[in-house]
């Protein structure tokens, strides 16, 4: 038997409300329906999952989707060993049996004829055929599906087709507002409020350029990260461009422009 323990989440994780999507969730949860999150990188999506699983009292089992991945993966697949063969639940396998939160993050980078093997835990039936193993999982009654992307950084190829989004209720996150996000930033890396401010401001900056020579704009965790690098004794100069610039642009001139606003800033 697996040990949900280990799925648990023992400390709380810091999270600050935006909206109302803490009662949302929690309605959704109520009914055990499939939730979708959308929103940009970096803005709190995985750690309001964490949060709420936290608050449920809820394991949670979290897959970082990839192109690579397969169905076995997921489900489980047959291992050779000194015995013979054996099966190994995949992590919705175990969420499935376990009454977890099974939180599949970015699942549009996973191959479309991979998630469909998610369908029939998102309708009436809930189950999980493991077709190799000739069995079908009925899903324990606290179990959940979660699922996570970025609308706005996925091409035509990568997007979830109807037959999946319309399995899910839906959440938009972003970017949190100026004060709640400083505040955040303060929160996450004990830098100071004032400090915290130029950061957004930096960061506000950048997030202006999105469309405009940038893909995304500069994350909350890239000003955390930031605000990590100042508490070392770096330069808040040096640690803006480590951290909020070099990781997301090559382009020489954005860096300049990206550069000149981090110097008007902070001096």
């Amino acid at each position: 038997m697996t040990d949900i323990e280990q799925y648990k989440i023992t400390e709380k994780p810091f999270y600050s409300a935006q909206g109302k999507e803490v009662e949302w969730y929690e309605a959704a949860y109520e009914k055990r329906l499939p939730v979708m999150v959308k929103g940009p990188t970096g803005c709190g999506k995985s750690r309001f999952i964490e949060h709420m699983a936290w608050k449920l009292g809820k394991p949670l089992i979290t897959v970082a989707c990839n192109e690579d991945m397969t169905a076995s993966d997921l489900v489980g697949r047959y291992l050779l060993d000194a015995d013979g063969t054996r099966w190994l639940d995949g992590p919705l396998t175990v969420a499935a049996r376990i009454g977890a939160i099974c939180y599949l993050d970015e699942i549009v980078e996973a191959r479309q004829d991979t998630t469909v093997i998610i369908h029939p835990l998102t309708d009436h039936r809930r189950t999980l055929p493991l077709e190799k193993k000739g069995e079908l999982i009925d899903a324990h009654p606290d179990f959940q599906l979660v699922i996570s992307y970025n609308p706005g950084y996925q091409s035509l190829m990568k997007d979830l087709k109807q037959s999946t989004k319309q399995r899910f209720v839906g959440m938009d996150f972003d970017y949190a507002p100026a004060a709640l996000e400083t505040s955040i930033i303060a929160k996450e890396s004990g830098i100071s409020e004032e400090i915290a401010a130029k950061l957004v401001t930096v960061g506000e900056t950048a997030r202006n350029l999105k469309g405009h020579g940038l893909d995304e704009g500069i994350s909350t965790r890239l000003m955390v990260y930031a605000a990590s690098l100042i508490t070392t004794g770096m330069s808040a100069n040096d640690a803006c461009k480590m951290a909020m610039v070099r990781p997301i642009t090559d382009d020489a001139d954005i860096r300049s422009t990206l550069d000149h606003a981090i110097d008007a800033v902070f001096g």
